[in-house]
């Protein structure tokens, strides 16, 4: 098992560590888009912390700047979390980085982050996830799934052939794909209602939502999910 911490910048130091460590060093038809405005609010300080992961195995190839992971891979940087099989990391100049996660075979590649200030989470999963610590964006790619959980209560979801996060604007872009025998390739989601940030005057606190929990609804039924999954 390998496991470093990446700051940015330099990438030197990097190469010191691994070579300390005894690592070698080496040298998409889409059928419809939606945009969904969903208040995300992410730790804004993710993306200025360092990059740590753990691996079954590591290779760097220094001329492209890269880390090659594989192996039950898993990366965290501040709040944020991604797991997958395999995951290539890459050091730009500027000094943030880029990574591509994949699973293997029918296994999927997973992210987790925090939202700022709240006890609530962003999450998402498909056949590959890539982070750009440029532009602050994350895209699922390949029988996507995201979530919002306010604690460990599922609040909102989405599915989609493609969705994009964009930490900074706060919006999540959701694409759907070609219809299929088990998926009509259209966007899908459920939306619960938001909790109220306090009584407005006049009415009384009590009663007042709390944050519902996601329902079952006909607009995406259990198969729905089931089949993104797949």
């Amino acid at each position: 098992m390998s496991s470093f911490s990446i700051s940015s910048p330099p990438f030197e130091n990097l190469l010191a560590a691994l070579a300390k460590r005894g690592v070698s060093v080496l040298g998409a038809v889409l059928a419809g888009v939606m945009l969904l405005a969903m208040p995300a609010h992410a730790e804004q300080a993710d993306r200025n912390q360092p990059l740590n992961f753990s691996a079954d195995s590591a290779r760097v190839d220094d001329t492209q700047r890269i880390n090659i992971l594989t192996g039950n891979v898993e990366i965290t940087k501040g709040s944020m979390v991604f797991r997958a099989a395999r995951v290539e990391v890459r050091q730009n100049a500027d000094g943030t980085q880029t990574a591509n996660a994949r699973g293997v075979g029918n296994g999927r590649a997973y992210f987790r982050q925090k939202r700022e200030g709240l006890d609530e989470f962003i999450e998402g999963e498909g056949e590959r996830v890539e982070y750009d610590g440029a532009s602050d964006t994350v895209r699922f790619t390949g029988r996507a799934i995201m979530r919002r959980l306010r604690g460990t209560t599922l609040a909102d979801e989405v599915v989609g052939q493609t969705i994009v996060y964009d930490n900074r604007t706060e919006v999540f872009q959701v694409v759907g794909g070609a219809g299929s025998a088990t998926s009509s390739g259209r966007v899908r989601g459920v939306i619960a209602p938001r909790p109220a940030s306090g009584p407005s005057q006049g009415q009384p606190d009590a009663g007042r939502d709390k944050g519902a929990a996601l329902s079952p609804t006909p607009s995406l039924s259990p198969n729905d999910l089931e089949s993104a999954r797949r």
